[in-house]
């Protein structure tokens, strides 16, 4: 297992989740996979099912894998999320967190993305009283 991020930036993820959740019914998740292999978002489905996101009520879980080693990342939405957003949402997203990572400000480009995501799903799964945080909102490692 690798440890992708320092505290610092795991603390800032973590907040982004836990902000852009308390707005709405849906999950978001951060996971780090060392040694990936095959089609990143092949393996980021198989995530997806392994860490139980397909399970959420409203069917409303977002999941971002970075896969550091290989250079390559995906964001892919449960199917509540991904019929309600446009066509081009997910890619936006992803030109977002690329704009960053080019950067090296791989913290950043996730928390905005995820402040963003957050909104969108706000906007179509708003918080209603006795909502249930389904999902943790730590970081996975593989």
């Amino acid at each position: 297992m690798i440890k992708f991020f320092n505290k610092e930036q795991e603390d800032q993820i973590i907040r982004a989740i836990q902000e852009a959740e308390k707005n709405t019914s849906g999950e978001i998740r951060v996971h780090i996979e060392a040694d990936a292999e095959g089609d990143i978002v092949e393996l980021s489905t198989i995530i997806f099912q392994k860490l139980g996101m397909h399970k959420t009520a409203l069917r409303n879980g977002v999941l971002i894998v970075l896969a550091p080693e290989r250079k390559e990342f995906a964001i892919i939405g449960d199917k509540g999320i991904n019929e309600k957003v446009s066509e081009h949402f997910w890619e936006d997203e992803r030109d977002l967190m690329q704009a960053h990572f080019k950067g090296g400000q791989f913290a950043e480009g996730i928390s905005l993305a995820i402040q963003q995501i957050g909104a969108k799903l706000k906007q179509f799964f708003p918080y209603e009283q006795g909502d249930e945080n389904e999902l943790p909102d730590d970081i996975s490692y593989n």
